[in-house]
């Protein structure tokens, strides 16, 4: 099956091992990558996990997974990636329609771990000739966007 973030790797080979703790995530940007996988799967306790403290994701891990699953995540796109800093659009519908959550993160490298500092959101609309988020192979104009 291919991982939810749209590697076109295998699930098995992309984020899961760091979801399930098998191995360390090597960079910013697979830990970006494998936290819109626990969003997708509903995992809040890999999201806390992954925040430092102060990113404010104290909150109850319960909330968290309300959150992830009110929502159909329907891909990822990364925008920009760097070092420290992953800029990416995640697409998803909700009962108002389609969204994209365009961010600017924050990563930092602490005690050999890769952790999730904070985020910049963006202004951004789906653009009407990208092909549709849904995956229907058509364009957001003439599907999605009419809904």
């Amino acid at each position: 099956m291919e991982c939810y973030c749209k590697s076109k790797k295998d699930f098995s080979e992309c984020c899961k091992p760091y979801l399930s703790g098998e191995k360390k995530v090597p960079s910013a940007e697979a830990l970006m990558r494998s936290r819109y996988s626990a969003y997708v799967l509903g995992d809040g306790n890999y999201i806390l996990k992954t925040a430092t403290k102060d990113a404010g994701f104290e909150v109850d891990v319960a909330l968290i997974q309300e959150y992830a699953k009110s929502v159909k995540w329907l891909g990822l796109e990364i925008v920009k990636s760097d070092v420290d800093e992953v800029e990416f659009k995640a697409y998803y519908k909700d009962s108002d329609g389609l969204k994209v959550q365009h961010e600017r993160s924050n990563f930092i490298f602490e005690d050999g771990v890769w952790l999730y500092r904070d985020g910049e959101f963006l202004n951004s609309k789906i653009g009407r000739n990208i092909l549709c988020p849904c995956q229907s192979g058509k364009k957001y104009k003439k599907c999605c966007k009419l809904t």
